[in-house]
């Protein structure tokens, strides 16, 4: 490779960011923000670390910055994030925004990602020597606790990989629904011995692990046979015909680039993501 690639590289990006902040000039008269009306932003009122009644959520953080960004303020829609949040939400009109979906998501518009995550393995380690990989033998005699997301129970990947290599019996799941959240509930199995092992949602993970009195070790989930995706970049959506704010939202993410990924590291998602062994803090 040439040594001048990555200065052509960067070239590009510097370019890609200049075109962003020009359309997003152009299409802010088509924002709520720019006739004086806030950014209404559709949101879960009890899903720490992602959003919380109080706006302390690192979602609802962000969902500030970027309003200000287009020079109004954030105004949140409160709805539980379930099956049928963004047709109650976003399809209804009740708000414009929705601060988390995979990229490329079917049904909405999505900005360039603003982070990634995957799964996590936890687990004690005065308990369990470790965890990391699917096709560790260990599993296959350990109690294996993973999230089930839907009405229907529907399986989540860490759970598809689990079954494709035969490790269904052994294996506990945990409905999304509950007095408390699913990672917290796990948490729970991990503390009294249900579980010896819990799959889990990256940032919940180590938002969870922090605040327990016993010490979690978290490792990224890996799937050597690559059957399903374990990581995804999570993008800004908005309808689909909003074209305006969704180029406005890029331009802005790109400006506050170093913010949200101060936002994150402080969110602990930057470190859960990572490719180490991570300990939780002691509260």
């Amino acid at each position: 490779m040439s040594s001048r690639s990555p200065r052509r590289q960067r070239s590009r990006a510097g370019a890609l960011a200049l075109g962003l902040v020009a359309v997003s000039a152009v299409a802010l008269a088509a924002l709520p923000g720019a006739s004086g009306g806030p950014l209404r932003v559709c949101a879960d009122p009890d899903n720490p670390p992602f959003s919380s009644a109080d706006a302390t959520g690192f979602e609802n953080r962000l969902a500030a910055m970027l309003a200000d960004a287009l020079g109004t303020e954030a105004r949140f829609y409160w709805w539980p994030q379930r099956r049928g949040f963004v047709r109650n939400t976003l399809d209804a009109k009740a708000c414009d925004v929705v601060m988390a979906m995979p990229t490329g998501s079917p049904g909405v518009l999505t900005t360039p990602a603003w982070y990634e995550a995957g799964y996590v393995f936890a687990w004690r380690p005065d308990r369990v020597q470790g965890a990391g990989s699917y096709d560790d033998p260990a599993l296959r005699t350990l109690r294996v606790g993973v999230p089930l997301v839907g009405n229907d129970m529907a399986a989540t990947p860490p759970g598809h990989a689990l079954a494709r290599r035969g490790l269904t019996d052994n294996v506990i799941g945990f409905a999304p629904f509950g007095r408390t959240s699913v990672a917290e509930r796990m948490m729970a199995g991990l503390a009294d011995g249900t579980i010896d092992v819990a799959l889990l949602w990256a940032p919940q993970a180590a938002y969870v692990a922090q605040r327990q009195d016993f010490e979690v070790r978290l490792a990224p989930a890996r799937d050597e046979g690559a059957g399903e995706p374990q990581r995804f970049a999570m993008s800004v959506a908005v309808r689909r015909d909003d074209v305006a704010l969704r180029d406005a939202l890029a331009a802005a993410l790109v400006r506050l680039k170093p913010r949200i990924d101060a936002l994150l590291r402080e969110a602990g998602v930057a470190d859960a993501a990572s490719s180490g062994t991570l300990a939780s803090r002691r509260p």
